[in-house]
């Protein structure tokens, strides 16, 4: 039987400095810290007074063998719980649960707790699990705070969708401890060196960047840049409406993570989405297609390589009206143009660089796949059907075909970010 510690082996001897903020999801925070401390690393908690609500002190003080500071100073003896040390002794700061408020705090750099300051004072890479009720994570405010946070490096442990404290069902609920751990294992794995290295005091042991692994100097993919284009195209008709399509862009942003991760420079040029930015990735929004298209076009000059994944329209309004056209007794009919073909544009000039196409289709899957690989000079192109179940638009899983020219390779229905990893890995045989 598989234990923890051979489980995650990456995080024996690392430092993890635990935040606790007040969600009831706080009681997953025991088993993350056991889980942890059975993995063979040093946890150290931090937790906001609000937290203290939720699970007691006590327990995480018996779980982690760690004094827990909550306080900037203890109120008996004085003594002063320096942020600033808490920062330069981790080799990770996880916070876990990571409420709206905590995660709104950190975007706009307010520090009136002592988790607060000990995340603006951290040198090491800093790992949020966010944990909330299904409405407020799909915030606006929610998603760009987690996208401006991503921006700067924060890694992001994306919730799960179920039941959640207040009843309703979806999106938010803190992901699992084992989830949690696997994250940090792969983290440490893909930092330099895979034990915990030498001890520094001015700094933790992943460097003192404050960026995410994926974009530290290590990976298979390090020194090389992408290009990922992902989401859907909006073309506008007036005002009001426009013609657009279902893409969510989660399976481009799971690529240009899985890249980041592997140590590339990745540019995301995103069509408009509510998904926050992946760690380590710059990240381009555009709206139409011809903007897609001179997004992506500029950072493809250099790029190593480009993945195709956006969901383009083909035809866009021929003309866009300046008012709402108003409703008439007779039939409206739109003039639609061809829009400049992006895939076919940079296989014309891709040179020795590798191209990778997607083909999502509804009839003679093969046969269009192998079309349109020819077509615009893919070196593999991913097909997937939305006659299978479970792939397509909207679902967090995906089940796809590589096709090349020297044959294909058809793989099992997995979840789209495990479809980003056998695409990175394929990408990485080729260029080798």
């Amino acid at each position: 039987m598989q234990t923890e510690r051979t489980a995650y082996p990456a995080l024996r001897g690392r430092r993890i400095l635990l935040g606790i903020t007040g969600s009831i999801a706080a009681y997953k925070a025991a088993a993350l810290c056991r889980l942890l401390k059975t993995a063979g690393a040093e946890v150290r908690v931090v937790m906001t007074p609000l937290a203290k609500q939720f699970i007691t002190p006590l327990t995480m003080a018996t779980l982690s063998k760690n004094p827990i500071l909550v306080e900037f100073f203890d109120p008996e003896n004085g003594a002063w719980h320096s942020h600033v040390s808490l920062g330069e002794w981790a080799d990770c700061f996880l916070i876990a649960p990571a409420t709206a408020n905590t995660l709104a705090k950190m975007c706009a750099g307010i520090a009136d707790n002592l988790l607060l300051t000990t995340y603006l004072s951290a040198r090491c890479p800093v790992v949020v699990a966010p944990a909330m009720d299904l409405d407020m994570y799909a915030h606006a405010a929610t998603q760009e705070n987690l996208q401006a946070l991503a921006r700067r490096g924060v890694a992001i442990v994306e919730p799960a969708e179920g039941e959640l404290a207040s009843g309703l069902v979806g999106k938010g609920r803190m992901a699992e401890p084992e989830e949690i751990a696997a994250f940090l294992h792969t983290l440490f794995s893909q930092a330099p060196g895979n034990d915990a290295p030498e001890r520094n005091p001015s700094e933790g042991s992943l460097g003192n960047s404050g960026s995410a692994p994926h974009a530290s100097s290590a990976g298979p993919l390090l020194g090389k840049r992408f290009v990922v284009t992902a989401g859907a195209t909006v073309e506008a008709i007036d005002p009001v409406r426009f013609i657009s399509n279902r893409s969510t862009g989660k399976m481009g942003y799971a690529i240009a993570g899985e890249l980041a991760r592997r140590g590339a420079a990745v540019v995301l040029v995103s069509g408009p989405t509510a998904l926050p930015t992946p760690a380590g990735v710059e990240r381009r929004d555009v709206v139409s297609a011809d903007e897609m298209f001179d997004a992506a076009v500029d950072a493809f000059a250099e790029a190593d390589g480009a993945v195709m994944c956006a969901a383009v329209a083909d035809y866009t309004p021929a003309e866009v009206s300046d008012v709402k056209i108003k409703k008439d007794n007779g039939e409206l009919t739109l003039t639609l143009r061809r829009t400049r073909d992006i895939a076919a544009h940079l296989g014309a000039r891709k040179g020795s660089r590798l191209l990778v196409g997607f083909a999502l289709e509804t009839d003679h899957e093969q046969s269009n796949a192998e079309a349109k690989l020819a077509r615009k000079n893919f070196d593999f192109i991913v097909l997937n059907s939305l006659r299978d179940a479970g792939a397509g638009f909207g679902v967090d899983t995906n089940k796809v075909t590589f096709i090349d020219r020297g044959g294909r390779q058809e793989l099992p229905l997995m979840a789209k970010t495990e479809v980003a990893a056998h695409i990175a890995q394929k990408i990485e045989s080729l260029l080798k």
